[in-house]
């Protein structure tokens, strides 16, 4: 393997910049500052976190094991463990992760009338910005069935609908 492909070469340097990206966009996350594509970002940057750890394990294997034989190494993953395990129910609380699906279920296979009403933006604005794309905002189609029929994706009917400016296309 030569030096470049090494996980020598490039692990530790992964760690440490998907250690910053996710550490900046799990706080922003955490104050509700998230905008943009920052959680995205946040998801994707836990994969190259992945894979950087997987590197410098495989680089650093007797240290790794080294220190997880010690009481405190062992002591790190259980209690890590045990909060992973326990992060995976509710525990009679009901969060906005948990809602986030239903609800954008249920605006999606909605009928455009209704969202439009429910979006608290005036109904001639909503109209005006649906008819801007060729869309009837009068139709009872749900708006999946318009992002279908229209060749359109289902965020951006929403974003016509819920936002203040039309959501840019990548």
């Amino acid at each position: 393997m030569t030096a470049m492909f090494s996980p020598r070469h490039w692990a530790t340097k992964l760690v440490i910049g998907a250690f910053l990206l996710m550490s900046s966009t799990g706080v922003l996350m955490f104050f509700e500052l998230a905008q943009g594509l920052t959680v995205v970002v946040h998801q994707w940057a836990s994969w190259i976190l992945l894979i950087g750890a997987a590197g410098h394990i495989a680089t650093n294997i007797r240290s790794v094991n080294r220190h997880l034989s010690a009481r405190w190494g062992t002591v790190s993953v259980l209690v890590f463990s045990v909060i992973l395990g326990a992060s995976c129910f509710s525990w009679g609380a009901v969060t906005g992760p948990q809602l986030k699906r239903p609800i954008e279920k249920a605006l999606v296979d909605a009928p455009i009338t209704l969202v439009s009403r429910l979006s608290r933006v005036d109904p001639q604005t909503v109209a005006a910005r649906l008819n801007a794309v060729g869309i009837d905002p009068k139709s009872e189609l749900s708006v999946r069935e318009l992002a279908v029929q229209h060749h359109e994706k289902v965020n951006r009917l929403l974003g016509l609908v819920f936002l203040m400016d039309e959501p840019s296309e990548p």
